[in-house]
């Protein structure tokens, strides 16, 4: 498993491994353009050759890109839904040039409308986004389920796929506390090892391709999305250490996303205690 945070890439890409570094990552994840800005961004050259030079100095193995907030692919608004396709695909370029592991991305909301027609539009810029990039996945994330969020459920996400094409390239990214915060009971071995067969009948398991291990600060089936820090929420220590130890997650890039007890983003002693709390969860098994 390849353990990380959500660094930030402010002074550029390098730094952002160079974060990851001093945090004792194996992952990082980034936004590739300013959350709360709309403009797409396009790296120079140099900042490219300088990222790849600092991966393969590093001990840092993957890359994610996380899509910005603001995109909602399920837009009726048609402005929106341009804008969304245009930020998606400059996030799939950039992962193509960075090489990146995959874009994680919040499929949408329908908001106060119907869901069939808003995964329809979903999957269809989804689609658009994928053929008008290279060869960089596309990891749909699933959500805590508040506000007509998309992806709330293992067949909503199947839906999305479907939606936009099945091709080979679209994944999935699954959020502890999402999926907690959903009503999937991941508390224990049993409960999680049930999701996960869920998961796999109707998504399929060659398309789990990344993870978020966040701690929920509301309780099961809230459909709140609030992440904890890990170990201080509502799945707490033994919750984690099971996500941690799943023998399906083997391999895959798990990131932290919680602020830390700085509020600058998962800490070196975080990585370490997350690393400690695999370490407890594959003792167990």
């Amino acid at each position: 498993m390849l353990i990380g945070a959500h660094v930030s890439p402010a002074g550029g890409l390098a730094k952002a491994v160079e974060r990851g570094v001093d945090r004792g990552c194996h992952a990082i994840q980034i936004f590739n353009q300013n959350p709360r800005a709309w403009k797409p961004r396009e790296y120079a050259p140099d900042d490219v050759e300088a990222f790849h030079a600092a991966m393969d100095s590093s001990d840092v193995d993957a890359l994610l890109i996380h899509a910005v907030y603001l995109l909602n692919c399920a837009s009726e608004d048609p402005e929106i839904r341009t804008k969304s396709l245009s930020s998606l695909i400059s996030s799939l370029r950039a992962g193509d040039a960075l090489n990146a592991t995959a874009v994680v991305l919040h499929p949408g909301s329908a908001l106060a409308g119907e869901v069939a027609p808003a995964i329809d539009r979903a999957g269809a810029v989804i689609r658009e986004a994928l053929e008008e990039s290279d060869h960089c996945a596309l990891h749909l994330e699933n959500t805590a389920g508040s506000g007509g969020t998309l992806g709330r459920s293992f067949s909503e996400l199947a839906q999305l796929v479907e939606a936009a094409g099945g091709d080979e390239r679209l994944g999935v990214c699954l959020d502890s506390c999402h999926l907690f915060a959903s009503g999937y009971d991941i508390r224990t071995a049993a409960g999680l090892t049930e999701t996960l067969d869920d998961c796999v009948a109707q998504v399929g398991l060659e398309r789990l391709g990344s993870l978020h291990l966040n701690d929920s600060k509301t309780p099961l089936g809230s459909n709140v999305d609030r992440h904890a820090n890990v170990g201080e929420g509502e799945l707490g220590p033994d919750a984690c250490a099971v996500f941690l130890s799943e023998p399906r997650f083997e391999d895959l890039p798990l990131v932290l996303e919680a602020s830390g007890p700085d509020k600058k983003g998962a800490s070196a002693e975080q990585i370490a205690y997350t690393r400690k709390l695999r370490e407890q969860g594959l003792a167990k098994r």
